[in-house]
């Protein structure tokens, strides 16, 4: 500590040209800078300046020393304010559910943007469906997560201790097997929930929302395979097994390249959405996913 306030008293009356000067910039005595001056070059075993009738030059020495002084100021300087930005930066670790595949929920760009904002906290992904994320959520075993639920529903029906940010709207069709166009032309639910279906447990959001539209009419969609991936669901509509939903990009995606059906006419209503506890919405933490989502997703900021 001594050495740099050496070192400050060097470079000051060395830009100053006069210790009175170097006193006031420096808020010291005219003694105490001299006396800094003298213990540095003592420590050093080195003449910096030369006393001359208009005030100081530096010697030769200190010529040469002074731009290494000024530099090691510099890094002094730039060590402390990233030692005070540590203290400001949010750390810990942030428990994400994620659902579906990482392209649709813009997983990516969103790690991307908090990591560049919060460097200091550490991220922790777990894949599951859209109910178990939103239970695990509502018991404190993740923080935050990506839910699937009708527009304006949010995570209120099921948990209305939780809140959430909607990020997008699109909606789920209905798709069959390559063939299947005669099976399907009529689009009535009716007609629909006595096909061959492939099924999701009650945690996934086709399960949701197959029942929310067929529970109030008596129905139920006549399962035949029961699976919790989507990859799988796909696979099994391309083998011929039954009906299943699909995203509207992937419905539109599977029909053009693997010439799979989608029913005219059907279209459930879906939003994306990120969901967390009420109570921890003033959480640093929270509040920079918050605002990573919205850069990623173009929302106005939380």
């Amino acid at each position: 500590m001594q050495q740099l306030q050496g070192l400050r008293a060097f470079v000051t009356v060395a830009r100053e040209g006069s210790v009175s000067r170097a006193a006031e910039k420096l808020h010291l005595t005219q003694p105490a800078v001299s006396l800094k001056l003298k213990q540095l070059q003592q420590d050093i075993g080195l003449k910096l300046f030369s006393r001359k009738p208009q005030g100081l030059d530096l010697t030769a020495d200190g010529q040469a020393l002074l731009p290494v002084a000024e530099r090691a100021l510099a890094g002094l300087s730039a060590f402390e304010q990233s030692a005070r930005a540590l203290h400001s930066t949010v750390r810990g670790r942030l428990r994400i559910g994620t659902i579906v595949d990482p392209e649709f929920i813009r997983l990516g760009a969103f790690l991307n943007r908090l990591v560049a904002r919060a460097p200091q906290l550490e991220t922790e992904l777990h894949q599951g469906m859209s109910g178990s994320v939103l239970e695990q959520v509502r018991k404190g075993d993740l923080d935050v997560g990506f839910y699937l639920a009708p527009p304006d529903a949010g995570p209120g029906k099921a948990a209305p201790e939780l809140t959430h940010r909607e990020l997008a709207r699109f909606d789920y069709h209905v798709i069959a097997p390559s063939g299947w166009a005669a099976r399907v032309a009529d689009n009535r639910w009716e007609v629909l929930a006595g096909l061959p279906w492939i099924v999701t447990p009650v945690d996934s959001v086709h399960n949701r929302l197959l029942n929310d539209v067929m529970s109030p009419m008596g129905l139920a969609p006549n399962g035949v395979a029961q699976v919790d991936q989507e990859a799988c669901m796909l696979d099994l509509v391309r083998a011929g097994v039954g009906l299943s939903l699909a995203r509207d990009a992937l419905a539109m995606a599977e029909r053009q390249e693997r010439g799979l059906v989608v029913v005219e006419g059907v279209r459930l209503p879906c939003a994306l959405s990120f969901i967390w506890h009420r109570d921890r919405s003033g959480e640093p933490m929270l509040q920079e996913a918050l605002e990573a989502l919205a850069g990623v997703w173009g929302l106005p900021a939380a």
